[in-house]
């Protein structure tokens, strides 16, 4: 999977890069991923997930349970 956010779909955008000239050329701005791994208690294994720090805030707010559950809903494999 390329530069995308597992949990929160975050991906990359784009924009441009404004020079002190004004000069404006195009660029992306890339989601600040992380591949994290996750115990997941209720299976009693390691999960490896790649997210957004967005993504580690809503897992620690929320519950890893939730947020798999959610995922499996979707069809994401975990």
């Amino acid at each position: 999977m390329a530069k995308v956010c597992q949990v929160t779909g975050k991906k990359p955008i784009v924009g441009n890069s404004v020079s002190h000239s004004n000069i404006k050329t195009k660029r992306r701005f890339l989601p600040n991923l992380q591949k994290k791994r996750f115990f997941f208690a209720e299976e009693d294994r390691w999960v490896s997930i790649k997210v957004s720090t967005d993504a580690i805030r809503t897992i620690n707010k929320n519950g890893l349970a939730s947020v798999i559950k959610g995922l499996r809903a979707e069809g994401v494999k975990i």
